[in-house]
């Protein structure tokens, strides 16, 4: 007898089929290769910086940029480990902590990651709120000269911190920078890594100095770089000669299209590579990396839009209604909508902060425009298709009236 159940056909074809993936984890962002390739230069120059470390000093501060994708974090958790290995028997105590900005959102909630990894576990020795940010940065400093500590604090993405720093952080962030005022023994380095070139600009020049004591920028990848990057990537992940070259330069020439961006051809072939492999096919062909581009913008988009609370998706379509409006516009059109879904409306203020904090997920954008005696207001534009909000947004029954 057939069995025509889907969920056993597809189980079947997964355990009977032709499997052309053997190590997917290589092609995760998380993986750190034994061997990074065409960054010699980058790994020597952040070496260098670390190099008094082993020396027992305190290294500068040190800021990393680049665009997405170039190695940066990759380089710098490469180096840090390799020092870690070196000192772990030594007598001179070093703990080096790392933290993302993007999963923290708050200069408090960073803060509290430090301390977790210097050391701080309970509620009592630093609790996750109701402290002021300097209570909270006055309990690091204690716990690192209570136990002569050397610090090393990594915040990669620090440019999603750039406006928060800018208003109530920029005060701690520099207080930071220069902790070995403070510090009677142990120390404290502080290392940025940074996505966005311009972030510079946002930062208070005091801070701005200090972080940067010194500064390593990571050029993009070429295309050629990038096939080469995959090429030692497929050997491990893939069964032999199933990826097209055809599919490979297709892949490398996308992401090399995109300020080359090694991780964006990674996660392209990963995904063409299980399309490829659900459908059976022997190979990763040129038409599995079209596909898996275009699936990937579309999840990256509509998983975005649907981990916004009410109000913000409230205020996502106020946007699409009030097409390169004012933050006021936008209120009135948010309004109407609060008024037809039957929501509770939150004030203009909250509002302005919420498209701000929209701004920075980059499905909106904002220019602020002079309008001569009237000031300067902020307009705002949808970065996504109405569309793709359109089809998001369906299976949210408050929305559906209004769409």
């Amino acid at each position: 007898m057939i069995n025509h159940d889907p969920v056993d056909k597809l189980l079947d074809d997964a355990t009977n089929g032709r499997s052309i993936l053997k190590k997917r984890d290589v092609l995760h962002f998380t993986f750190i290769p034994d061997v990074i390739l065409h960054r010699d230069n980058e790994l020597a120059k952040v070496t260098q910086a670390l190099l008094p470390i082993l020396k027992k000093s305190r290294p500068s501060n040190l800021l990393v940029y680049g665009k997405p994708g170039t190695g940066k974090t990759l380089v710098v958790k490469t180096v840090l480990s390799k020092i870690q290995k070196r000192v772990e028997k030594s007598d001179f105590p070093i703990k080096l902590v790392y933290t993302n900005a993007k999963d923290e959102t708050t200069l408090y909630g960073l803060l509290v990651s430090f301390g977790r990894q210097l050391g701080l576990k309970t509620q009592k020795e630093l609790p996750t709120t109701g402290l002021s940010i300097s209570g909270v940065f006055n309990r690091l400093l204690d716990v690192i000269q209570k136990n002569s500590t050397n610090a090393v604090f990594v915040i990669d993405e620090i440019d999603y911190l750039a406006e928060l720093i800018s208003k109530t952080g920029k005060d701690i962030l520099y207080n930071l920078t220069r902790a070995n005022e403070r510090l009677k023994t142990g120390s404290l380095t502080l290392i940025g890594i940074s996505n966005d070139l311009t972030f510079k600009e946002r930062l208070d020049p005091r801070v701005l100095s200090s972080l940067s004591e010194e500064e390593i920028v990571f050029t993009n990848y070429t295309v050629e770089q990038i096939k080469e990057i995959l090429l030692d990537r497929i050997k491990t992940a893939f069964i032999l000669g199933t990826v097209d070259i055809a599919a490979l330069n297709l892949c490398a020439a996308m992401a090399g299209q995109e300020h080359g961006d090694a991780r964006r051809a990674i996660d392209l072939l990963r995904v063409a590579g299980e399309l490829a492999e659900r459908e059976q096919s022997e190979t990763v062909k040129e038409d599995h990396i079209r596909r898996a581009s275009q699936k990937m913008e579309e999840d990256k988009e509509t998983t975005a839009l649907n981990s916004y609370p009410l109000h913000e998706k409230l205020l996502i379509v106020a946007v699409m209604r009030a097409k390169g409006s004012s933050t006021g516009e936008i209120f009135q059109a948010y309004k109407g909508l609060c008024k037809a879904t039957r929501q509770r409306e939150i004030t203009q203020r909250r509002v302005t902060q919420i498209l701000g904090d929209i701004e920075l997920s980059g499905l909106i954008t904002g220019k602020i425009v002079h309008q001569g005696m009237h000031g300067r207001t902020k307009k705002y534009n949808l970065t996504v298709q109405p569309d793709v909000i359109k089809k998001a947004f369906k299976d949210d029954l408050v929305l559906t009236d209004v769409l």
